[in-house]
């Protein structure tokens, strides 16, 4: 699907003169500076260097006093606490995090994570019996329980307090719980609302440590789990984000926890990681095991102190990604089929298929495949328990969780955010739902949401890129939502020898624009253009700007994002 690009407005031309004078730095750099909203130099000083000090205190968010105030009474009372959290990767670092942090002020703690497949998403009745049955008076829930109004509820009756740790949008009732920590509470004056789920339980530890006069460190030490989870929960990259996953990647790089340094190793990679790194190797093997079997495969990993036991549970989980993988591909292959055998379905706005036998733990992998196929919001639907349960996937710039609110009365419940969300239904809605939904779609969704773009934010002359530009450039990492590595275009480029086709689908070439010098470049995906591309005829890319490490040797490279004749 060939993609429109769209340029960034540009900033305010004195102050982007300003800044590129007193960071000595090319004037189409700090172009990008001001147009990501810095604009003076303590501004770019504390972009460029992200400081611990600079989080927020952990006792702006709303009950973060109540929370603390309850785990102390538990605490001194010698009660029994359970962590409890979701499967995916968000979920079992929080619960991993929560539960280490808290073990060392008590052995009267456990962790639960619900069985993807037996009770679903979110608080379960399962979950809260067997806190009853374990003498469990104290649940603290990671990632989920904002909407879980009817279990807190019963939970309450069986004497089991609740401490929730969610960062998902509240309903329009709150769960009664002892304490709710959720930067999206309305009547939450927290100054940042987007942390993942593992970040609410991080401030929880530091707010802890604060409290009791306890050094950093005892909560700093678990940085690498906080910054898989914002990698892997495609939160915002920006202000407390950007300071954990800095932070966090630094401690990855350097110094792992035993269970994700194992994970790196089998991997094949271990070391030199970016964000984007994290979300392509890390993040798969670590949700696969909520996937394919039981996620407390995943915390077990996380939470390993010995070589020896980290080794067989990343062996372990290694294996249930390279399943993962196969169901996923056919479950894709299935799906794709569906739509291209149905004119009215590819005709639609949105896409809605079912199948009862798909694997309930791959479907948020197939709507994200779908979504990238036909380019529109995209639901996939198993059967589950009896029910229909599904996953939903949005393009850049709709709103998805609004148009399921406009099918709450079709829905036995749903959860997410503007992206991505779950959500079940009897089987019998199942054709109203589709319709309602394509119809709530249609009548919002512009056909310029339907077409993805390639947002550049500036023009630039091959001659100014050195190896300065590309250090700067560096250094506005990690990369992410809301802070993208800078997409630049550059006109009048040439080829300088016959470009190649690489793994079937991806572009080799090396280009060069005028006298300048050579740049060896990449564009994924993009094999069409290989005799599309001729010699001596000008063309336009865009394109971001990487060092490409190839045994020990590092070079610049350009990735390649479109191309233009």
């Amino acid at each position: 699907m060939e993609k429109r690009w769209v340029q960034a407005v540009q900033g305010n031309k004195e102050t982007t003169d300003l800044l590129a004078q007193q960071l000595n730095i090319d004037h189409s750099l700090a172009q990008i500076l001001v147009q990501r909203d810095i604009s003076t130099f303590e501004e770019a000083k504390d972009f460029f260097r992200p400081q611990m000090a600079q989080l927020h205190d952990p006792f702006l968010m709303k009950d973060m006093d109540k929370a603390i105030a309850r785990i102390d009474i538990a605490l001194s009372n010698h009660e029994k606490i359970l962590v409890y959290g979701d499967y995916d990767v968000d979920g079992t670092t929080s619960v991993a995090l929560t539960y280490s942090f808290f073990s060392q002020f008590t052995e009267n703690i456990e962790y639960y994570i619900p069985d993807r497949h037996k009770e679903g998403y979110g608080i379960s009745t399962q979950g809260i019996d067997y806190a009853h049955k374990n003498g469990q008076s104290l649940i603290i829930a990671l990632d989920c329980g904002i909407k879980s109004v009817d279990k807190v509820a019963y939970a309450n009756t069986l004497g089991i307090d609740f401490i929730i740790c969610d960062h998902h949008l509240p309903g329009d009732e709150l769960p009664a719980a002892a304490a709710l920590l959720d930067p999206k509470r309305n009547d939450c004056s927290y100054p940042f609302k987007e942390l993942a789920g593992c970040g609410i339980g991080f401030k929880l530890a530091q707010a802890y440590c604060i409290t009791h006069g306890l050094p950093a460190e005892r909560y700093e030490q678990y940085l690498d789990l906080v910054m898989v989870s914002i990698a892997a929960d495609i939160v915002p990259v920006e202000d407390e984000n950007r300071i954990l996953a800095y932070h966090g990647l630094i401690k990855l790089n350097k110094n792992p926890c035993m269970g994700l340094k194992a994970l790196m190793d089998i991997s094949g990679r271990n070391k030199d990681y970016t964000l984007t790194d994290v979300v392509f190797v890390l993040a798969p093997r670590i949700n696969a095991a909520g996937r394919m079997d039981h996620a407390n495969e995943a915390v077990k990993m996380l939470l390993c102190a010995e070589d020896s036991i980290a080794l067989s549970q990343s062996e372990f989980i290694n294996q249930q990604n390279t399943e993962r993988k196969t169901s996923d591909q056919n479950i894709t292959a299935e799906a794709l089929a569906l739509i291209a055998d149905c004119e009215i379905l590819i005709n639609k706005k949105t896409t809605v298929v079912y199948h009862e036998s798909w694997n309930k733990g791959v479907i948020g992998i197939v709507a994200s495949r779908l979504t990238e196929k036909y380019y529109r919001p995209t639901i996939v639907l198993t059967k589950s328990n009896g029910l229909l349960t599904g996953s939903a996937r949005s393009v850049a710039g709709f709103d998805l969780y609004e148009a399921l609110l406009g099918c709450e009365d079709l829905l036995v419940q749903f959860g997410g955010h503007k992206f991505a969300a779950g959500l079940t239904m009897m089987p019998e809605n199942i054709d109203a739902f589709s319709e309602r939904f394509e119809n709530i779609v249609a009548s919002s969704i512009t056909d310029d949401l339907l077409c993805p773009e390639i947002k550049i934010d500036t023009e630039i002359q091959f001659s100014q890129i050195d190896g300065k530009f590309q250090r700067i450039i560096s250094q506005m990492a990690p990369f992410g939502p809301h802070n993208p590595a800078p997409i630049f275009v550059t006109h009048g480029v040439s080829l300088v020898a016959k470009p190649y086709v690489v793994a079937t689908k991806h572009l080799k070439l090396n280009v060069k624009q005028q006298n300048s010098a050579i740049f060896e470049s990449i564009g994924f995906g993009l094999a069409e253009f290989e005799t599309i591309l001729q010699p001596n005829q000008p063309f336009s890319i865009c394109y971001t700007i990487e060092e490409n490490i190839w045994k020990e040797q590092r070079r610049l490279q350009l990735n390649i994002k479109g191309i233009k004749i």
